[in-house]
C-alpha cells in the first residue's frame, strides 16, 4: 500500500488556512441577499462551467428543495441554473457562441431586481462575465463566487465571496461549502 499521508495532510492544511481567511462579512452579505431575494419573490439565477457548473446545480437542489420544502408557511427560493438545460446550452454554444450561452438564456427570464450568481474559479469565464454584465446593465443584483485573484468577475459584480488561493480544487471545495453553510444557516434560523 502506498503512503499518501503527507499529501493528504498538506491538502487538509491548505484548506484549513484558506477557510480561516474567508471573509465572514462577505458570506453574511451573501446569505442576506439570498433571503432578500426569496422574501421579495425574486428569481435567483446561478451558473458556472466545469466543476462550478456542478456547484451551481447543487445550489439549486439545496435551496429549491432543502431550504424551501420544510418551510411551508414561508416563501420559497426560486433558483434557476443556467447550465442545467443541456439542449439550450448547446444550441446557443453551437449556433451563436459559447460566450453567449448563459446571457441569451438569461434574457428569456430575467427581471430587474433578480439575483444573478456567477461561479468562476478563475473569475474569467467569458460566458459568466457576459451574463453578469447583462444583469448589471438591467438592474440586477450580481454576486461572484471566485478564487485565485478574482479575475474580471470579482471586479464587475456588486457583491463577492472570494476564496483566496491559487488551487482550483480547494476553490471549488469552498464554493460547495458555501452552498451547504448558507443552506444550514438559513434553515437553522427557521428560514
Amino acid at each position: 500500500m502506498k503512503d499518501f499521508m503527507a499529501d493528504i495532510k498538506n491538502y487538509i492544511e491548505k484548506s484549513r488556512v484558506v477557510i480561516e481567511k474567508l471573509n465572514i462579512s462577505e458570506i453574511n452579505q451573501f446569505i442576506n441577499l439570498l433571503c432578500e431575494a426569496r422574501d421579495e419573490g425574486k428569481q435567483i439565477f446561478i451558473m458556472g462551467n466545469g466543476g462550478s457548473s456542478a456547484t451551481a446545480s447543487h445550489f439549486c437542489n439545496d435551496f429549491n428543495k432543502g431550504a424551501s420544502y420544510e418551510f411551508k408557511d414561508k416563501k420559497r427560493f426560486k433558483f434557476l441554473c443556467l447550465n442545467d438545460n443541456v439542449s439550450s446550452l448547446t444550441a446557443y454554444a453551437n449556433d451563436v457562441s459559447y460566450e453567449s450561452s448563459f446571457v441569451e438564456q438569461l434574457k428569456n427570464f430575467f427581471n430587474p431586481g433578480d439575483l444573478v450568481i456567477g461561479i468562476s474559479g478563475s473569475g474569467n469565464s467569458k460566458n459568466v462575465l457576459n451574463a453578469i454584465e447583462y444583469a448589471n446593465s438591467n438592474n440586477g443584483i450580481t454576486i461572484g463566487l471566485t478564487g485565485y485573484n478574482g479575475g474580471k468577475l470579482k471586479a464587475m459584480v456588486k457583491y463577492s465571496v472570494h476564496v483566496d488561493i491559487n488551487d482550483m480544487q480547494i476553490v471549488e471545495d469552498l464554493h460547495m461549502m458555501l452552498d451547504h453553510l448558507s443552506m444550514k444557516v438559513i434553515m437553522n434560523s427557521n428560514g
